[in-house]
């Protein structure tokens, strides 16, 4: 069952469920990568996610996932003034959206990438369960040309650096795809973005967002967060391995 078919009432439990596993809120992420898709597979492992994030640091979101076929606008943002999803409405940022297109000529307001199968609003329903006070970008990548995937990730570093913002790369690898995992993760440690840019490029990869995740991975190295991934409980899991939350620090993986 889509996460859109959920209550408030289940998505709060599920995170109070999830907050009395972890350490609770966390005022210092940056960002987050979570499922494109979320459904009872990796529900709870989504609360685990967003049951760490203080929505009281965020002004807005931007949320970030891959468009699955290639459009002659590669970076794309609808022109909704509002989002709605079944828990009420969040207003688009339209100043941080016209901030994106001044920065650089890759960036569109242009709808036809725009639907409603899009993750935003499945993302949107956790983030309404925390707070009913935020605004939200939406970024669909339309291409795998890794210059387009660096150029959303050094715009999106330099236009929300200063601000607090809240980022979330909505990306999937399955857990049955361990070994992949594995490689990723060496070449996320090792710095080795270019190994993984052409990893991720060539489609062999069975990764889902797999540009919303390398732009994730180059913007968390601009600014120096570690990147925690919830692995070892949810070992025997179905959803995502590449759930995880961003904060300052450094950068690597917690297994």
């Amino acid at each position: 069952m889509n996460i859109t078919s959920y209550s408030r009432e289940q998505i709060e439990d599920g995170i109070k469920q999830a907050r009395e596993r972890n350490d609770g809120p966390n005022g210092h992420i940056r960002l987050l990568f979570a499922p494109e898709r979320i459904n009872s597979d990796n529900f709870e492992r989504t609360c685990d996610i967003y049951s760490r994030v203080d929505m009281a640091n965020y002004e807005t979101v931007v949320i970030i996932e891959s468009h699955h076929e290639e459009l002659n606008k590669k970076l794309s943002m609808p022109s909704n003034k509002i989002f709605e999803t079944p828990l009420g409405q969040v207003p688009a940022n339209d100043y941080i959206r016209n901030e994106f297109c001044d920065e650089d000529d890759d960036f569109f307001i242009h709808d036809e990438a725009f639907n409603k199968n899009a993750s935003l609003f499945q993302q949107l329903m956790f983030l309404q369960t925390l707070s009913d006070d935020f605004s939200a970008v939406h970024i669909q990548i339309a291409d795998r040309d890794p210059s387009i995937v660096k150029e959303l990730a050094y715009v999106v570093e330099e236009v929300l650096a200063s601000r607090n913002a809240l980022i979330i790369f909505c990306c999937e690898l399955d857990n049955e795809h361990k070994k992949e995992f594995q490689d990723i993760k060496k070449m996320v440690e090792t710095n080795n973005q270019s190994g993984l840019l052409n990893h991720l490029n060539s489609n062999s990869s069975p990764m889902k967002g797999a540009t919303s995740f390398m732009a994730g991975v180059i913007v968390a190295n601009q600014w120096n967060l570690t990147l925690n991934f919830l692995n070892g409980e949810y070992q025997d899991y179905s959803g995502s391995l590449l759930t995880a939350y961003g904060e300052p620090e450094r950068l690597g993986f917690e297994v």
